[in-house]
């Protein structure tokens, strides 16, 4: 029987594009004969996301939807929350709604788990040739200083903390009781994950097409102030 990756996409407010990323999730051809699951969490959504989602279920049965969806707002670390809960893949990886990142590149993060040498594997905007867009100065500081000291507490050598592209063994991170609603997953989920007894984890450079505050972007500075908390949070305090 061949396994499975178990993609989780948290969805809020994208109507207009939700179609785009799940296209390129179809065309994906994944290494080791892996089958698709798309775990699509919409956490509450203002606008049609629900309806673009049954319309593109609808439309391309081929690929395997599972949607899930929360009945009040709660953040994107709630919508990770449920999509990690259900999904029944071997490997889960992590893919924003957006358009910012390249599903194309799950091949890049699978292989060392594959070779049997990785746990987990982060894809980090911050290293090898790939493509990147030039956006906000300040946003790339934030997330340096952000990284650099969730590794003083880590003691792991990252170069991107906050990245997206999170791939994982499935029972590795359902094992986690993950508490961060918003925008506080990624430190809380780096936090825990280096604590894990023998967990190998690996790095691999993959591109970034990021978004502009008028394409979408929701992250702002308060959620960098709350990734410092977590960050103490679950390092000193746990």
């Amino acid at each position: 029987m061949n396994k499975k990756l178990s993609i989780v996409i948290p969805a809020y407010n994208e109507e207009p594009t939700i179609h785009l990323i799940l296209d390129k999730v179809k065309a994906v051809e994944l290494i080791g004969g892996l089958e698709k699951e798309v775990i699509i969490v919409n956490d509450c959504s203002k606008d049609d996301t629900e309806g673009a989602i049954y319309r593109y279920m609808e439309n391309n049965t081929e690929l395997n939807i599972q949607y899930h969806k929360h009945q009040v707002n709660q953040g994107k670390g709630a919508a990770l929350h449920t999509g990690i809960q259900k999904a029944s893949g071997d490997y889960i990886i992590i893919q924003d709604a957006d358009l910012e990142y390249d599903p194309q590149e799950y091949n890049i993060l699978l292989r060392p788990l594959l070779d049997e040498v990785a746990d987990v594997v982060y894809g980090s905007r911050f290293m090898g040739g790939r493509p990147h867009r030039i956006l906000f100065f300040w946003h790339s500081i934030g997330n340096k200083f952000l990284t650099m000291l969730s590794n003083a507490f880590t003691n792991l050598n990252l170069t991107d903390m906050e990245t997206c592209y999170k791939l994982f063994r499935a029972d590795i991170i359902k094992s986690l009781e993950l508490k961060e609603n918003r925008f506080g997953f990624e430190p809380e989920v780096t936090a825990r994950i280096a604590r894990v007894p023998q967990v190998r984890i690996y790095e691999v450079g993959i591109s970034y097409y990021g978004r502009t505050y008028a394409e979408g972007k929701k992250i702002n500075w308060k959620d960098g102030f709350r990734a410092i908390y977590c960050i103490l949070k679950y390092n000193l305090f746990r």
